[in-house]
């Protein structure tokens, strides 16, 4: 039969105490939200994707036609969660993209996953009082 020693043990058990904390704590970046999502004070659609996925290309001229059009009414925000990893957790996304709409008070409203073409995304910004 095989003996233990108790500190052998005691240590062991420690540093895998340790590691797990370590493991699930979450970090820095994890924990602070990226700034100024959502847009205080303004409704706010937050596009999730990637610069290379295709249905994200294909989303890209309408995010900054939105962005244009609804300057100073809505913000428009796009974040590239290849470049910014944290922001899929934070945000808690399944698939990109994804959009999120928030209120002016910053209350998530909806989301949808995958391409959105830009009169759904115009009639989402009308249902929550954009002119």
């Amino acid at each position: 039969m095989r003996t233990y020693s108790y500190p052998g043990v005691f240590t062991a058990l420690v540093v895998s105490a340790f590691i797990g904390l370590l493991l699930l704590a979450p970090t820095a970046t994890q924990a602070e939200p990226l700034p100024g999502v959502p847009v205080p004070g303004m409704v706010t659609m937050v596009d999730l994707g990637a610069k290379k996925c295709i249905p994200c290309k294909m989303m890209a001229p309408i995010i900054e036609e939105l962005t244009r059009e609804y300057q100073g009414r809505a913000a428009i925000v796009f974040i590239d969660v290849w470049e910014k990893p944290e922001a899929g957790p934070q945000f808690g996304i399944r698939a990109i993209p994804t959009q999120i709409f928030y209120d002016a008070q910053g209350k998530e409203i909806t989301r949808h996953e995958g391409f959105m073409d830009k009169s759904s995304i115009v009639s989402l910004l009308v249902k929550l009082g954009v002119k």
